[in-house]
């Protein structure tokens, strides 16, 4: 069985169900101190997140494209637009990562499509209110938009790659 931090379950040597260090929550959580770092160690991993990124910059791009049409061409307002940038952005995300980045995880398209909209969901709860934040302090909105979504870009990573395209439980 895959392990959802990008290892094998079946080599209990690369990632200890519980260490020395770790405390009661993280065993209950899987995720002690020895496991994360083996996670960090692995180079799978940083390949991943560097596609996540490629594919993320992508999704950046549409996103921006269709914000800034919407914002400065048909003066919509700034929080529906970042809405309907993030319909478009995340289908290009989610296409190009189950193609590419995720690949060798892909499970069901609606059962991780799913996943992916919910995590995508809270991310863009996230870049709303980043956004809303940063226009309130006096930044153009597409400035604004533009720093958003890389301030939320990690955590949308690791929602997906644990969640989203993990192994099915």
């Amino acid at each position: 069985m895959a392990d959802p931090l990008g290892g094998s379950r079946d080599r209990g040597s690369d990632y200890p169900a519980v260490s020395v260090d770790s405390s009661p929550a993280e065993a209950v959580a899987g995720l002690s101190r020895a496991r994360v770092g083996a996670a960090l160690r692995r180079r799978g991993n940083w390949e991943q997140l560097v596609k996540f990124c490629l594919v993320g910059a992508t999704g950046y791009a549409v996103n921006l494209w269709v914000f800034s049409f919407l914002v400065l061409v048909l003066d919509v307002h700034y929080i529906p637009a970042a809405m309907c940038s993030f319909l478009v952005a995340v289908a290009n995300n989610y296409t190009w990562n189950r193609l590419w980045t995720f690949r060798d995880q892909r499970g069901g398209v609606a059962y991780q499509g799913a996943r992916f909209l919910v995590v995508s969901t809270l991310a863009l709860g996230a870049n709303l209110i980043v956004l809303h934040l940063l226009v309130r302090a006096g930044l153009a909105e597409v400035v604004a938009q533009a720093i958003a979504i890389v301030l939320v870009t990690p955590v949308n990573f690791v929602g997906n790659k644990l969640w989203s395209f993990g192994p099915r439980r």
